[in-house]
């Protein structure tokens, strides 16, 4: 096997099993080795869009790829290829390569914003490459990204296009709102709307335009997506607080660190009496906040039921989600569907 066809990864075979397991009934576990090498391909495409000029650009390149996580974008777009029939996920190979690159810059670009350390266990891309070097990188893989785009109809261009805008607009919208506790319900989702549910939302929509189904179902993957997508943030409120660090790979308290309003934080400050509202409003507003103001914050969360209303509310978008698929044909890859939105409600990392 030659340099540009070595995957990103490695450990995409424990990347799918992991996900797998912890999503899917044991029927469907014997998808786990079609989707290895449908992954496979995808890196592989990743893989080869990554060279610069540059060493060290193509160096910085290939980190960020290699921190980007468990590749939830591309692993579900080749689901639901599958999901309607399809035998090969060749055609959207390029495709969900480009939408995992939109997604690695995103992170890099919030790992500068947000000063992170680490990112899955590893030195953050600010921190192994300095900051002017982890921003033009981001922007590296933006442009990679729709080169890979390039390959399809201009309708799907477009989509890109205006999922990476909402992105933007999310960043934007979040940044307005933090340290405020007024910001309120209506405003943190739209920021998850933009930041987090309109790149599914667009990739499985994409994936039906690409499969030729009818508006029905590319409705469907619409509505699934952006479901998903919101059942994925409002469980990483959860997890922000009452996580493991080493299984998410990054430290806890991040938002309340940031002063990110989070589901879980505007439930709780809803909930408290007057005396521990004020206490948890200005502790939440400290700009740089210490380790006993941090733990001090989660314990006035327990003191509320916010957390089972935040866990209620991730069950209910997933819910949402998995009546969406009513759609789609019957068969292993809707089902697979069906419980990786269950999964995502109950993910622990």
């Amino acid at each position: 096997m030659s340099a540009a066809r070595t995957p990103v990864d490695a450990s995409l075979e424990t990347i799918v099993q992991q996900t797998l397991r912890n999503a899917a009934a044991d029927s469907l576990v014997e998808l786990a080795p079609t989707l290895v090498r449908d992954l496979t391909e995808i890196d592989w495409r990743v893989a080869e869009v990554l060279g610069s000029t540059y060493a060290q650009l193509t160096e910085a390149a290939r980190y960020a790829c290699s921190t980007g996580g468990k590749r939830v974008r591309p692993l579900l777009m080749a689901v639901a290829h599958r999901a309607l029939g399809s035998e090969t996920t060749q055609p959207i190979h390029s495709l969900a390569a480009a939408f995992q690159l939109i997604h690695t810059a995103t992170l890099v670009h919030d790992d500068v914003i947000d000063h992170a350390e680490t990112r899955r266990g590893r030195p953050s891309m600010p921190r192994a490459f300095g900051i002017p070097l982890a921003i033009v990188s981001g922007d590296y893989l933006f442009v990679r990204a729709f080169e890979l785009a390039a390959e399809y109809p201009r309708s799907i261009i477009m989509r890109c296009g205006e999922a990476c805008a909402d992105l933007v607009e999310g960043e934007v919208l979040q940044e307005a709102s933090r340290f405020d506790l007024s910001s309120g319900r209506d405003h943190y989702f739209r920021v998850i709307e933009r930041k987090t549910a309109a790149i599914i939302a667009a990739a499985l929509t994409s994936v039906a335009e690409i499969a030729a189904a009818g508006p029905a179902v590319v409705d469907a993957l619409q509505g699934y997506g952006r479901a998903l997508g919101l059942a994925f943030q409002i469980r990483d409120d959860l997890l922000d607080v009452y996580g493991d660090p080493d299984l998410l790979g990054k430290p806890l308290f991040g938002d309340l660190r940031e002063g990110n309003p989070t589901l879980l934080s505007l439930e709780t400050y809803a909930r408290l009496d007057p005396r521990h509202q004020a206490e948890f409003e200005r502790l939440f507003q400290l700009r740089r906040k210490r380790a006993k103001h941090l733990l001090r914050l989660r314990d006035l969360t327990q003191m509320t039921d916010a957390s089972d209303v935040v866990a209620r509310e991730a069950t209910d978008w997933v819910d949402r989600g998995i009546h969406c698929l009513e759609a789609l044909p019957n068969g292993p890859y809707r089902r697979l569907l069906e419980q990786l939105a269950r999964g995502a409600a109950a993910r622990r990392f």
